[in-house]
C-alpha cells in the first residue's frame, strides 16, 4: 500500500516494526506495520521523526515529498546502489540502436492505444456524443498507423515520433473538452499553473504517477535522468516523463469521471496566481480514487509457455505492473528477453464510464 500524508501538522513516529501516524483534530493514533507499506508520500507540512526514516529505509520504502501540484520535488532512498552500473551503461548507447527506438515506440504506441480505447468506451456510453468522439478517435488512430513505420536510430527518428504523439494528444484532449460539464470548461492543456479545474486534478494525477515511476526506475536499476524520448537536461527526469507514457490514461481516466460523473465539488479547487490549483479536500479525493484505481488487480502476462507459444497470465495490482515495466526496460538493455508487461487498455476499462 502506500501510505499518503495529506493533512498538515501530522506526525510520523515509529514504534518497533510500525508506523504511528497521528492526524491533528482526531483522537487517536493509527499503527500501521511497515511490512504492509511499499511508499510514504508526503503532500503536506508534517512531524517525521529519525526513527521513522530509519524504519522505512531499511523496508525499502521510499519517502517522497511532493508540491502543491503532486510532482516531487525531493526523496529519501537509502544510500546503496541497487544493481549494475551495466544498466545505465547501456542507457546512454540505446539512442544510437534498434532497441532504443524500440522501446521508446512501444511507450508511445500504448498511450496512443490507451487513449483510443478510452474514447471508444466513452463513446458506446454516450450515445448522443458518439458520432463526434468516433471522429476523433478516427484521426488518433491514422496517427498511430504512421507510427508502425517508423524505423531507424532513435536520434533520427525522435522528433518525428514526438510530433505524431503531440497532434493525437491535441486531438485527444479536444475531445475530451467537448464532453465537459458546462460549469467547468477545459480549453487544452496547462500545466503549472493550470489555467482551469480540468487541468489542477489532471496535473495532479500525474504528479502520482510520477513518484510510482521514478521508484520503479531506481528499483530495476535505471538512472531517472537519462531518457531516450525525451532527451537530457540539467535536473531534468526524462526516463520518468518517457516511461509515464503509457500509465498516463490511469490519471486521465479518474479526472474525466470525476468530471462526467459530476462527482466534483468547488471546495476541490482554490485560485493561485495565475490559475488554479486542488486544495486540500480535491487532492484527498483524487489521491483516494487514485489509489483505489492502483489497488485494482488486472491479468498479466508472466512467461511464454513452451510447448504452446502461448502466454501465461497472473492477476497482480496495477501500481506493481509499473514495476514490473521498469524490470523489463533494464532487461532489454542487458539484451535480456522478456515478456511485454505494459498491461492491455481493456484491463483498465472494465468499471464506470
Amino acid at each position: 500500500m502506500q501510505l499518503v500524508l495529506n493533512t498538515h501538522g501530522t506526525s510520523l513516529k515509529r514504534k518497533a516494526e510500525r508506523f504511528l501516524v497521528r492526524i491533528p483534530n482526531r483522537t487517536g493514533t493509527v499503527e500501521i506495520a511497515a511490512a504492509k507499506i511499499q511508499s510514504i508520500v508526503v503532500a503536506s507540512s508534517i512531524h517525521l521523526t529519525s526513527s521513522a526514516i530509519e524504519l522505512a529505509i531499511r523496508n525499502n520504502i521510499d519517502i517522497c515529498f511532493v508540491d502543491k501540484s503532486g510532482t516531487p520535488f525531493s526523496r529519501l532512498w537509502q544510500s546503496r546502489m541497487g544493481s549494475t552500473v551495466t544498466i545505465r551503461r547501456e542507457q546512454l548507447i540505446a539512442s544510437d540502436t534498434d532497441v532504443g527506438l524500440s522501446i521508446a515506440l512501444g511507450w508511445v504506441q500504448k498511450k496512443i492505444g490507451n487513449q483510443s480505447a478510452f474514447l471508444k468506451q466513452l463513446a458506446a456510453r454516450r450515445p448522443k456524443d458518439e458520432e463526434a468522439i468516433l471522429t476523433s478517435n478516427a484521426s488518433i488512430e491514422e496517427l498511430s498507423a504512421k507510427l508502425q513505420s517508423v524505423s531507424g536510430l532513435l536520434d533520427e527518428q525522435r522528433g518525428t515520433i514526438m510530433g505524431l504523439e503531440g497532434v493525437a494528444g491535441r486531438v485527444y484532449y479536444d475531445c475530451l473538452a467537448k464532453l465537459m460539464p458546462s460549469e467547468y470548461p477545459f480549453d487544452g492543456r496547462s500545466r503549472q499553473p493550470a489555467a482551469d479545474a480540468f487541468n489542477a486534478m489532471l496535473n495532479y494525477s500525474y504528479g502520482v504517477l510520477y513518484s510510482l515511476v521514478e521508484r520503479s526506475c531506481i528499483l530495476a536499476g535505471l538512472d531517472p535522468y537519462i531518457g531516450l524520448l525525451h532527451t537530457d537536461n540539467y535536473n531534468k527526469r526524462s526516463l520518468v516523463f518517457d516511461m509515464i507514457e503509457p500509465f498516463r490514461i490511469i490519471g486521465e481516466r479518474a479526472t474525466v469521471l470525476f468530471f462526467t460523473g459530476r462527482r466534483v465539488k468547488a471546495e476541490f479547487f482554490r485560485s493561485v496566481p495565475g490559475g488554479i490549483e486542488l486544495a486540500p479536500e480535491g487532492r484527498a479525493a483524487l489521491i483516494t480514487n487514485m489509489n483505489e484505481r492502483l489497488d485494482k488487480s488486472v491479468k498479466y502476462p508472466t512467461q511464454r509457455t513452451t510447448k504452446t507459444g502461448g502466454v501465461k497470465y497472473r492477476r497482480i495490482k496495477l501500481r506493481v505492473t509499473i514495476q514490473y515495466e521498469a524490470h523489463a526496460m533494464a532487461n532489454r538493455l542487458l539484451g535480456k528477453t522478456d515478456m511485454p508487461r505494459i498491461v492491455d487498455a481493456e484491463e483498465l476499462f472494465d468499471d464506470e464510464t
